[in-house]
């Protein structure tokens, strides 16, 4: 038995080493994983690690394209010479353009993209200074460092303008008497660009009521 005593020892202190290497090649295994997992928790957001300093910078986006071309942009005109040096503009109208006070003519002008030209069309409104009732209504489409007129309409009372990319011209309805002041409707005519000129493409009318105001008349007597 001694002798089997012996020879069992340094087996036995041989696998108390190779237990102790095992249980210290653990250990630094251990170690090392606990060591890997700090250094993927310092590389999150929110950690104290290498990436603490908060989430990364992103650059300029580009502008985002879009299809439809943008409107064109307006460019001022003298609308009374141009109205003026205008072979198509009517003598009367021409005779009835003259300022109301001091260089002040009765014309409003509006810009706006209807003919699909590289830059704003121009929509010019001639009216009397008393009452200011159109007595003609243009459109001018540039062609080039000039503009020409694709549009007349000298029916007074007219009035045009511009709608989401449609001409819209407005005409009041008077009764009998022709009253100015007193006006018994409206006719809306919307035109469209199509085939280089304006084509009607809806009219509308609006009847205004007749009723008078609160008043009402005395009984007639017997």
């Amino acid at each position: 038995m001694r002798g089997l005593s012996a020879r069992t020892g340094p087996r036995r202190r041989a696998t108390r080493a190779t237990k102790e290497l095992k249980a210290g090649s653990t250990a630094v295994a251990v170690l090392a994983a606990l060591g890997l997992l700090a250094a993927l928790t310092g590389c999150s957001t929110g950690g104290s690690g290498t990436r603490d300093e908060g989430p990364a910078r992103v650059g300029a986006l580009p502008p985002t394209s879009h299809s439809a071309s943008p409107s064109p942009t307006p460019k001022s005109v003298d609308a009374v010479r141009m109205v003026k040096n205008d072979p198509k503009v009517s003598l009367a109208v021409k005779s009835d353009l003259k300022p109301c006070a001091a260089d002040e003519y009765p014309v409003d002008v509006s810009y706006g993209n209807l003919t699909g030209a590289g830059s704003a069309d121009v929509v010019v409104n001639v009216l009397t200074c008393d009452d200011r009732v159109g007595i003609g209504s243009y459109v001018y489409r540039p062609e080039g460092k000039k503009y020409e007129n694709v549009f007349a309409d000298e029916q007074p009372p007219v009035y045009a303008e511009i709608d989401r990319g449609d001409l819209v011209l407005s005409k009041q309805l008077f009764g009998k008497d022709g009253s100015v002041s007193d006006p018994t409707g409206e006719e809306i005519i919307t035109y469209r660009w199509t085939d280089n000129r304006f084509a009607e493409t809806e009219r509308t009318r609006n009847n205004y009521s007749s009723a008078v105001s609160g008043e009402t008349s005395a009984p007639a007597e017997n």
